[in-house]
C-alpha cells in the first residue's frame, strides 16, 4: 500500500516543528543568554525527533498544511512569469506599507464571502500571514504583565507570540460548542477583581486549531457583548472560515461589531501558505496605530506575492477552488473519523469538526501524550502532543491529528499504527 510519507528529502511543516518543540519542557543550555522576552518562550532540545521522522515510510498526521496539488500550478507559473515580464519593476520593488490598493479591495470581496459586508479597504492592513497580524496586535496593545484571554486549547503560534511579549495568557474553557460565555464572564470578573489589565480575547471561532471545534452561532454575539462590556478587544482569527464542509460559513464576530473586533484572515489555507500573505481588518479608530506598528515589523509586504494573489483572485475561479478544497477536506475528515472509530482503544474520545484541518483526541486522565510521540514515531506515525496548545506546564492527555495533506488511505494507515501505542499507554494506568 502506498502512503504519503516524509522521506529523507522532506521536512515537517514549520507549524508542526514549532508545536512539537513547544510540547517539550527541557531547558536549552544557552538559556542564560536569552533576553527576558526570548527566554519567556519555552525552549526544548527535540531536534533529534526530526532526524528520526525523516525516515521513509512515516505517515505524518502532524502538519496542518493545505493540499496544494489541487491548484493549477502550470497556469500559476505562467501568471507569475507574466507579472515579472510585464510589470517586473513594480513587482520586484518596494511597495506600499499597508499593501497594494488592489489587493486590499479584493480582500474586502473575500471577507464579503465570509459574511463581513461593507468593509473599507482603507482599514485593511496586509501582513505576512495572520501570524504577523497577531504579533502586531500584541505589540500595539500589550505591556508586560497584561492579560490576554485564549481558548483552551489554542493555536501554538499565538501562544509563542503572546509569551514573547511577556503577557499573562489566561485560558477560557470550551465545550463542544466552543467558548462558554458564562466561563468567559466569570474569568473576566475574577481577573478584574484581582486588579489585572485584560487587553484582548484571542479566538479562532471556526474549526479551532487544534480542536476543530466551532463556536455556536447563538454564542457569538454573547461573546462580543461580554468583552465589550468589559472594554476588552477581540482578536478574531479566521483562516479556515471558508472551508466549512457543508452549508454557508457562519457569520464572523466582526460582521456586526466593527468597533470591537480586529479580524485576521489569511490566504495560507485558501490559496498558498508559501506566499505569506494575510491581513487584518482593523477598527477605523485603531487603524493608524496598527498600521504604523505593522510597517515597523515589515517595511512593506512583498509586492510580487501580492500581485500574484491579486491575479489569482481576479483571473481564476478562486471560489470554485474553495469548493474543491471543501469536498477534498470533507472526504479526508471522514476517513479520519472512520479510522478512529475502527481503531481507537476504549476510553478515547475525539471531536467531530464541521470544517478545517484537525481532529482533537482525548485519552483517559493520567496519560501524558508527549512521551508517546517517540513511541508513535517508532510505530511509523507522527502527531502533535496536546501540551503544545496550552500555556500550562502540566502534562496533557490530548493530541492533535491533521488530515488535510494526507490521502484517505494514508490517514487510515496512520491511525492504525497509532492505536496500539495509545492502547498500551491506557493499559499502563
Amino acid at each position: 500500500m502506498s502512503h504519503e510519507t516524509l522521506d529523507a528529502a522532506g521536512t515537517l511543516p514549520a507549524e508542526a516543528i514549532d508545536a512539537i518543540e513547544r510540547a517539550a519542557t527541557s531547558a536549552h543550555r544557552h538559556e542564560a543568554l536569552f533576553s527576558e522576552r526570548a527566554a519567556n518562550i519555552r525552549q526544548s532540545a527535540v531536534r533529534d525527533v526530526f532526524d528520526i521522522s525523516m525516515r521513509p515510510g512515516l505517515v505524518s498526521l502532524a502538519g496542518g498544511s493545505p493540499y496544494l496539488q489541487s491548484l493549477p500550478l502550470d497556469r500559476l507559473a505562467a501568471t507569475a512569469a507574466d507579472i515579472i515580464a510585464g510589470d517586473g519593476l513594480a513587482a520586484l520593488q518596494y511597495g506600499p506599507g499597508q499593501g497594494t490598493e488592489e489587493l486590499r479591495s479584493q480582500i474586502c470581496e473575500v471577507m464579503a464571502a465570509e459574511g463581513i459586508l461593507g468593509a473599507d479597504p482603507r482599514n485593511v492592513v496586509i501582513t505576512a500571514g495572520s501570524q504577523s497580524a497577531q504579533d502586531i496586535a500584541t505589540k500595539v496593545f500589550c505591556n508586560p504583565g497584561d492579560v490576554v484571554l485564549v481558548e483552551d486549547p489554542t493555536y501554538v503560534g499565538a501562544l509563542n507570540t503572546l509569551e514573547a511579549y511577556q503577557v499573562s495568557v489566561e485560558t477560557v474553557e470550551m465545550d463542544r460548542h466552543g467558548l462558554v460565555p458564562a466561563m468567559l464572564a466569570a474569568k473576566i470578573a475574577a481577573l478584574q477583581l484581582a486588579g489585572k489589565s485584560i487587553k484582548f480575547l484571542y479566538t479562532i471561532p471556526n474549526f479551532n486549531n487544534p480542536s476543530g471545534i466551532t463556536l455556536a452561532k447563538e454564542r457569538r454575539q454573547q461573546i462580543v457583548d461580554i468583552c465589550r462590556n468589559a472594554n476588552i478587544l477581540i482578536l478574531e482569527d479566521n483562516p479556515y472560515g471558508l472551508l466549512r464542509y457543508g452549508g454557508e460559513p457562519l457569520v464572523p464576530l466582526r460582521a456586526d461589531n466593527p468597533d470591537d473586533v480586529i479580524y485576521m484572515g489569511s490566504f495560507s489555507k485558501i490559496f498558498a501558505p508559501g506566499l505569506r500573505i494575510g491581513w487584518a481588518l482593523v477598527p477605523e479608530h485603531l487603524q493608524r496605530r496598527y498600521y504604523l506598528a505593522a510597517e515597523s515589523v515589515t517595511l512593506c509586504p512583498p509586492s510580487l506575492n501580492q500581485m500574484l494573489v491579486s491575479a489569482y483572485l481576479r483571473d481564476y475561479d478562486w471560489k470554485g477552488q474553495i469548493e474543491t478544497y471543501r469536498g477534498l477536506y470533507a472526504k479526508r475528515c471522514q476517513a479520519m473519523l472512520t479510522a478512529l472509530r475502527e481503531h481507537m482503544p476504549e476510553g478515547t474520545t475525539w471531536t467531530t469538526p464541521e470544517g478545517g484541518f484537525f481532529v482533537w483526541v482525548t485519552l483517559p486522565e493520567g496519560v501524558d501524550t508527549y512521551p508517546l510521540l517517540h513511541q508513535a514515531i517508532d510505530a511509523g506515525v507522527v502527531f502533535i502532543p496536546g501540551a503544545a496548545f496550552t500555556p500550562s506546564d502540566e502534562p496533557s492527555n490530548k493530541l492533535r491529528l491533521a488530515f488535510s495533506a494526507v490521502p484517505p488511505e494514508s490517514i487510515a494507515e496512520g491511525v492504525r499504527r497509532l492505536a496500539p501505542v495509545l492502547r498500551k499507554a491506557i493499559a499502563a494506568l
